[in-house]
Parts: structure tokens; sequence; C-alpha cells
């Protein structure tokens, strides 16, 4: 087990948590932990970083009074090369909340998201518990990966088309997507790593630590989770999109888009909404993620914290 799994960095057993390697996110995760709060969610973020976290980005944190938490650096036995997605180097990571036993419940999310409805709900999801070790049908919860490639990445698998995506088979019933995913063996059948719902549980993470350490991680190409479908096919709840919204699904699945139904957006791939200037915004999304950072820049300058992030 890891160092992670002995220790508990809030005294809430039911957290949020997110990853964090760098400072390049940072103004993601401030910003993530700051709808949290505004959306009234009863349960803390904690921040897990990896040793090549810099000094600042701590100061940052401890000036906020985000509980943090330390965790190794997850890495496969033969790593796969990821150059033309650098950014999967650091996704193996995000497996880690399945070993943090010391919490009864742990929602990973991406530091490339913002809340904006409350989604405390899914802290009492209903999943297989720890000592089913991995062998239920209800091992975690995710919303499904878009499969579509829209932006026709060459690198890409073949069969990475809207034809096999599970989005696009809730297209005629768009009502029903609110609120519903489809089943996780629809399209691909593989979620996405951006939001997952774990009980944590010493045995499913020893079965991602062998996994990792098995040559089959060559044949991974999006990295945790294409693990996590792999070891756990069809048996993991696929939760509807409005936890884990896509930015590209606002065109491209747009029969199912609900603007004022997106619960959690994700921002995922670059450019991410700070790294454009505030007002210059090339996207209606980022629109959103500016207006409620503002807030959080606003409130912070008042309480003495201006450090640039």
């Amino acid at each position: 087990m890891s160092e992670a799994s002995e220790t508990r960095a809030t005294e809430s057993k039911k957290v949020w948590t997110t990853l964090i390697t760098n400072t390049a996110y940072l103004p993601g995760l401030l910003a993530l932990e700051y709808s949290l709060k505004k959306q009234g969610s009863k349960y803390p973020l904690v921040a897990l970083y990896t040793d090549t976290f810099p000094p600042e980005g701590h100061k940052a944190l401890d000036n906020r009074k985000i509980a943090k938490q330390h965790v190794k650096y997850l890495m496969p036995s033969v790593q796969k090369d990821f150059t033309n997605d650098p950014r999967f180097y650091d996704c193996w990571s995000k497996l880690t909340p399945f070993s943090l036993t010391k919490y009864e419940r742990v929602v990973q999310l991406d530091s490339d998201m913002l809340v904006f409805r409350n989604m405390d709900e899914l802290m009492d999801l209903e999943l297989d518990p720890p000592g089913m070790r991995g062998d239920g049908v209800r091992v975690f919860a995710a919303s499904h990966a878009c499969v579509c490639n829209p932006l026709k990445k060459p690198h890409y698998p073949k069969n990475w088309t809207p034809e096999n995506c599970a989005f696009t088979t809730q297209h005629s019933h768009p009502e029903e997507a609110q609120t519903k995913g489809a089943p996780p063996t629809a399209g691909l059948g593989m979620p996405n790593g951006g939001l997952q719902v774990v009980n944590p549980s010493e045995a499913i993470y020893n079965k991602i630590v062998d996994h990792l350490a098995s040559d089959s991680t060559m044949n991974f190409d999006f990295a945790d989770q294409s693990l996590l479908s792999d070891l756990f096919g069809g048996r993991w709840i696929a939760l509807p999109y409005v936890y884990n919204a896509l930015k590209t699904l606002r065109d491209i699945h747009k029969p199912i888009w609900r603007d004022d139904e997106v619960k959690n957006m994700h921002y995922l791939l670059t450019p991410n909404p700070w790294d454009e200037e505030e007002g210059k915004e090339t996207q209606e999304t980022f629109k959103w993620w500016w207006k409620l950072n503002r807030e959080r820049l606003d409130l912070e300058k008042e309480n003495g914290i201006a450090d640039g992030f």
C-alpha cells in the first residue's frame, strides 16, 4: 500500500480530492475549491500533491487553508510513450484515491473542473463495499469518455469515432441524458478519469498496482482510464454527462447538452480558461470560469491574498 493510505488530511471521512503536480494547474485548483464552497458542499477538497509540487504552490494552498496530502507519483513498470499527449504521464497518479483507505468515500476531480451545482449526492451514491475487493458490478462511478476525437488527433485509435461514442447513443433521449448515463458497456465502454467516485479499498488498489506492473500498460493509450476500463470493464456506474461536462461536448453532442443542467464543467485539453486573458475569452464556457474566478480573486484580495494564482 502507498503511504497515502496511512493518514487523513481532514476530519471528514468523505472528501473531494484533486491531483496537483505543478503550479500550471494551480489557478484551476483554487477556482475548483472556491466553486465547491460556493455551491454549498458539506465536504472539503484535499489537494493530493506529489514530490514535484514546488514551495510556492504549498504556500498558496496554506494561505487559503486548503487541506493537502502527499501521494506517491504512480508510474507503470513499462512506460508507454505519451510524447503526443504528455498530460498522460501524470494521469496514472489519479488512481491514488483507491488507496486512501482512511476515508470512506473519495470523489476525485481534475483540477481543470469548475462546479456550478451542488454534487454532494455523489458522497452517498451506492457502490460496492471495500469487502467485495473489486469483484462486484459497482466498483466505482464515472462518466463516459467521449471518443469522437473532435480535434482529429492522428495518434488516437482508429475506433475513436462518433459512431462508437456512448454519448451518441443518447442523442435520441436528451431529457433522460440529464439524469442517467448510458450503460457502462455503451460505445467503447471507457470511463473518463476526470471524475471518479471511489470507496477506497486496499484490495482494489493492489489490483491496480499489479496491473501497472504488467506489460499490458503498453497498450493503454489513455493511461488511468484505459487501465480502469481493462480491469473493470462493464462493472462501473456510468454517471450522466452533467457530472463531468467535457467542454467539447457542448459542440459535438448538442442534442443532449443543456447549459443550465451542468453540475461540473471539465475544461480538458488546452487551452485552459486561465491561459486566456479575462474579457478576451475565445469560448463561452471560458467566460463562465472567469466570472466565478473573478469572485474568488476579489474575495482573496479583500482577505490580503494576492500571490498571482
